[in-house]
Parts: structure tokens; C-alpha cells; sequence
């Protein structure tokens, strides 16, 4: 295996470098960094270097008004070599080789497409990745994540789609940022209750994982939005101790996956089901956890994600219509709220990269998984 680049455990400086890059993912508009969090790490020796970008959901002023370096959008790959690239979602398509630490989300540790070529990009170049997937505290939680805000929005999206097909049968045709959670609560709140007026009927929700923070945003939107306990049926591990699939998950109208994928499980619904299925009342199911090219995907009805622009996957039509909504990058929807938790969270550990077992951890991954490429 080529030699990769120097262990961050043995860089006994204490400045950082830190460079900011901008997405490149359609719509998405979170920061894994906000600028007030990006002044705690000035104030700590650090220096912060931001690339501009229209589309992220804090202008590039406020990281220019608390000391960051401002710098033009994509030219990370010419950064200097001691800079730390810190983004989000992933890198621009393209064979070359990686050459600094970039900390990021890097879905490849989990046998996804593509996987061992792109962490062969890390290897040509002596780069490493420290994904922010797998920054572990000593007891294997996970130091900050988006788990929450994705189950809230996930459940969102799911009830304005379940809501959509109620008005006229059709699929929810695109969905649009929000300044605030509250705002969009109440937006969907009062969909719900303009379909109830109508047809006395709220929709059940089944949320899998629903003990996890996922699971508990997806079951705390529910609420919000006005439907009752008894409209919400939680499964977490003592409901699936006996493996799928769950012909159980068919007789509500909305699936919402919460669950996070560690190993090959039995699926949860199978497309012979659905094709079995006499009365099926299921219409939407909302993979939340979005495993979709992951062979051991646990909802393998569907080979695709969906976006914001086009947030359903029609895969039935009659005699009961059923969407899939699989974006995989939800808690943008509310991006300010969603990008603040986060960078809340991750702060203190980005003062000390390279310095604790929680990196540490996430380097031997690193070197772990290429073994053998």
C-alpha cells in the first residue's frame, strides 16, 4: 500500500489550517461550519480560510465579518498541503489524486458503488480521510451527525406527500427550503387538517429505528404536526428481533426508515410483497437512511435518489399509488437550524484534530479500509 500522508498524530503543532470548501451537490445548502463557530477556532490559534459560495445558507460576509479568509469557490485542490479540507457532502467527479486531510462524509466505508476507487484517489495522492460518519466517542457514539434534523424532515417530506396524493393522486412535485422548523410545521400541520376536513382520515406513520436520534425527530415532527400516539407505531430492535420482512409495515401509510445500516440485514419490504399485497394501505415510504447503493440495502425497491427538485419516486400506480422518497441530504431543507446543530457539536473536536482518540480512530479506519486497494 503506498505511503500515506503523515499521521496527524504525530503533527505536534497546535495551529490548524483549516479550508472551507464549497458543495458541489445539487441544492445542498449546509455549512458543516457557521461563522461563529468558525471565530472559536480563530480565537483558538487556528486559521480558517472559506471559499465563496452563493448557495450556502450563510452569506460569505458573515465569515468575512469574524476574520476568515475568504478564498475563490473549487480551488481547494491548490490549497497548501498543511491545509485541512472540511466540507459536507461529496467531491467533484474525478480521478485525481487527493493530496491533503479532508474531513467530510465520505459514504465508501460500507461497500458502497465506487467505493475502492475512491478511496484509491486518497492512496495516489497521500491523502487521508477522516469521515465525519465515523468520529466516535469512546463509547462508539457518533460526536455530531445530522441524525435528528434528518428524521424531522424526513417525516416532513412524507407527510406532504401523503397529503399531496390525498388532494389529487398525484406525486409531491418538488420541495422548497424554509427559513424555520416552526414554518414548516405549521405549514404541514394545517395540510393535514385541510385533508381531515375533508375525508375525516389522518394518515398511521410506522417509523423504524424510531429509538435512535433519527427516529426520534421523524417521531417528534409527527407530533408536532398534530397527529396523535396513537397515529404513530414506534419500531426500534425488540419489534425486529426476528428479521424481516414485516408485512406489518403495509397496513399504514407511511414507512419512514430511520434505522442506521452497521451490517447485512433481511430486507423490510420486498417488491414480491407488494406485488402480493390485497389491501395495501402504504402510499409513501421515506427511506431516511437513504442505503441505496449499499447491496445490503434493507428497502430494495428502488435503485435511485430523489432530490428536492423531484422528491418522489412513483414505483406503483394502482390500485394504490406508492412513493419513495430517498434524498439523501434532508436536513438541507432547513438549512440554517440543521447546519447550526452541527457545527455546534463538531466545534471543539475541529480545535483539536489530530489530538484525540476520536481522530485517531477515524485515521486507523482510514488506513483499515485500504488495505488491500
Amino acid at each position: 500500500m503506498p505511503v500515506i500522508i503523515e499521521s496527524m498524530n504525530n503533527n505536534n503543532s497546535t495551529k490548524l489550517n483549516w479550508w472551507l470548501r464549497a458543495e458541489v451537490k445539487e441544492l445542498e445548502k449546509r455549512t458543516p461550519l457557521m461563522p461563529e463557530h468558525a471565530a472559536v477556532l480563530i480565537q483558538s490559534g487556528h486559521t480558517v480560510s472559506v471559499e465563496r459560495s452563493p448557495e450556502r445558507c450563510v452569506p460569505d460576509e458573515e465569515y468575512e465579518k469574524v476574520g476568515c479568509t475568504m478564498v475563490e469557490t473549487g480551488t481547494w485542490p491548490q490549497a497548501p498541503k498543511d491545509m485541512i479540507i472540511l466540507g459536507l457532502k461529496e467531491l467533484p467527479e474525478s480521478d485525481d489524486p487527493l493530496t491533503h486531510r479532508h474531513v467530510f462524509f465520505g459514504h465508501c466505508y460500507k461497500n458502497q458503488k465506487g467505493w475502492q476507487d475512491f478511496l484509491k484517489r486518497f492512496l495516489a495522492g497521500h491523502g487521508l480521510l477522516l469521515d465525519l460518519e465515523f468520529l466516535v466517542d469512546d463509547n462508539g457514539r457518533r460526536v455530531a451527525a445530522f441524525g435528528r434534523s434528518a428524521g424531522f424532515i424526513g417525516m416532513a417530506a412524507g407527510l406532504k406527500a401523503w397529503t399531496q396524493q390525498q388532494r389529487d393522486g398525484e406525486k409531491l412535485a418538488k420541495l422548497d427550503y424554509y427559513q424555520d422548523s416552526p414554518t414548516l410545521v405549521n405549514e404541514i400541520r394545517d395540510e393535514l387538517e385541510s385533508v381531515f376536513s375533508k375525508t375525516s382520515r389522518k394518515p398511521r406513520v410506522l417509523v423504524m429505528g424510531a429509538l435512535g436520534r433519527c427516529g426520534r425527530g421523524a417521531v417528534d415532527f409527527a407530533k408536532r404536526a398534530g397527529l396523535e400516539q396513537s397515529q404513530i407505531i414506534c419500531w426500534d430492535l425488540e419489534e425486529t428481533r426476528m428479521g424481516g420482512p414485516f408485512p406489518q409495515i403495509l397496513d399504514v401509510d407511511i414507512f419512514v426508515n430511520c434505522i442506521y445500516l452497521s451490517q447485512p440485514i433481511a430486507p423490510f419490504l420486498t417488491k414480491q410483497m407488494l406485488a402480493e399485497a390485497k389491501n395495501r394501505a402504504l402510499s409513501v415510504v421515506v427511506d431516511v437512511s437513504c442505503d441505496t447503493f449499499n447491496p445490503h440495502n434493507p428497502i430494495p425497491l428502488y435503485d435511485q435518489n430523489t432530490t428536492f427538485a423531484s422528491p418522489c419516486l412513483r414505483i406503483l400506480q394502482t390500485p394504490t399509488p406508492l412513493d419513495i422518497i430517498s434524498i439523501d441530504h434532508l436536513p438541507s431543507l432547513v438549512p440554517v437550524e440543521s447546519s447550526s446543530e452541527f457545527s455546534e457539536a463538531i466545534v471543539s473536536h475541529l480545535k483539536d484534530c489530530g489530538k484525540t482518540t476520536v481522530w485517531q480512530r477515524a485515521e486507523q479506519l482510514f488506513n483499515d479500509k485500504c488495505i488491500g486497494l
